[in-house]
């Protein structure tokens, strides 16, 4: 669940230390925090498909394959990253400035993700490091290394963004600078966990093989769906989130609450949907087919039940649950989210189901059919989002509507999939 929710743990800390530094960073933070999540979910999405290759592999014993398809993805995220932050460098602040129309909210937008792009290259590594060590099944210290990249981002946060034990204030610009320092630590950390590790099979990585573009392009075409499937998906999240930035800037704060307590419910979620990509790969690789859809299940009701127990207190007792992170004189701000809370818990009881099944079609391999299935969802949630915000000047409540209709209908799509489909027949 923490490996696959890094960019969630840094979206939370970067807005609770924003929220209690000022409203205008606040507002920003809710919008380029998406905006960089679509960035984070590239690579992310590219680890994903080499998680299932590397599970795949890990089930029919053949490691020798498994470690050349770790480097092939390995070479192939880096060239990535570097790509995306010269593209971030020089055209990010092109690019907001045409979607962002308060100056003061543009203006925190780019001074955030200059130093956050600096990020992306140990983000990409990190996310790779995940995909073997979840890809094999040997997850413990993705816990471990979790844990000390939200430490140090938090005390980086105190002091880049307050101006504290000598360092210059720095506010949204200082976030931006404490989560990519904090990245490049938490990888330094499982590099040298890997040096140390006893497991031969991790041992055996430390060589540098040529690059084998037949694997590469193995890694690409099995990750391609699921990346397209991140950016469509984020991509009309960050759609949702610019049209609430016109609708004025409490309606931004709000939505940005409870965006903020979404990254945090929807936790589980994720993971389990990691470890279901790479459980159900595994077991097709193993040849024991037959379990995959019990499996998915078992995972289904495990996520729906832990999603339950962690919601239900946030989302009916905000005042009390959310004080910690967001308590100040004013509480409007935590009065005003209460009726987006009970659709959002309505939400994420969808989530928690369809996920699942979702992560499951593309465990098995179905990753071109995951990306019509989220590529035609994804239409309808846009148009959803630009009839009734844009148009029709609904409220906030008719606009997260939007999520209740999306992840329903990838609950019921999936489950017809699943059964109804002969996907035995799909290979990688």
């Amino acid at each position: 669940m923490l490996g696959s929710a890094v960019q969630n743990i840094i979206a939370l800390t970067d807005s609770v230390f924003l929220f209690h530094y000022n409203d205008i960073d606040f507002r920003a933070i809710g919008l380029v925090s998406v905006f960089y999540l679509i960035i984070s979910a590239i690579g992310y999405g590219f680890s994903r498909g080499g998680q299932i290759i590397i599970a795949r592999r890990f089930g029919e014993g053949d490691n020798r394959n498994l470690v050349r398809s770790f480097y092939a993805l390995l070479y192939f995220e880096l060239a990535l990253a570097f790509i995306i932050f010269i593209a971030i460098q020089f055209g990010g602040a092109w690019f907001f400035k045409q979607i962002v129309s308060d100056l003061e909210t543009f203006d925190r937008c780019v001074k955030y993700l200059l130093p956050r792009s600096y990020g992306i290259f140990f983000s990409y590594l990190g996310v790779i490091i995940v995909a073997l060590y979840t890809g094999i099944g040997k997850t413990r210290f993705i816990v471990v290394d979790v844990a000390i990249l939200a430490i140090v981002n938090m005390i980086l946060n105190y002091a880049f963004i307050f101006g504290k034990w000598g360092f210059a204030e720095m506010g949204i610009a200082g976030a931006g600078w404490a989560s990519s320092i904090a990245e490049f630590i938490a990888f330094v950390v499982f590099l040298i966990y890997m040096i140390f590790e006893k497991n031969k099979l991790v041992r055996g990585l430390f060589f540098f093989p040529k690059l084998n573009f037949k694997l590469v392009l193995q890694v690409f075409n099995v990750s391609i769906p699921i990346v397209i499937q991140a950016i469509i998906g984020l991509g009309s999240w960050f759609v949702f989130f610019s049209l609430i930035e016109n609708m004025g800037g409490k309606e931004l704060e709000i939505s940005n609450l409870v965006r903020i307590v979404y990254l945090i419910l929807s936790i589980p979620t994720w993971g389990f949907s990691s470890g279901i990509n790479t459980l159900a790969s595994n077991l097709r690789g193993s040849g024991n087919e037959g379990d995959v859809i019990p499996v998915i299940w078992k995972t289904v009701y495990i996520n729906l039940l832990i999603t339950v127990i962690i919601s239900i207190p946030i989302i009916f007792f905000p005042e009390t649950m959310l004080y910690p992170l967001f308590g100040r004189e004013d509480m409007t701000i935590i009065y005003a989210s209460q009726p987006l809370l009970y659709v959002l818990g309505l939400i994420l009881l969808l989530f928690a189901v369809g996920a699942i099944l979702f992560n499951g079609i593309l465990g098995i391999g179905a990753t071109k059919l995951g990306l019509w299935i989220q590529g035609s969802l994804t239409i309808f949630y846009t148009a959803y989002v630009f009839i009734f915000v844009k148009y029709f000047q609904s409220d906030l409540t008719v606009a997260w509507f939007s999520e209740v209709f999306y992840w329903f209908l990838t609950l019921v799509i999936s489950a017809w999939f699943l059964y109804k489909y002969n996907w035995e027949k799909i290979k990688i």
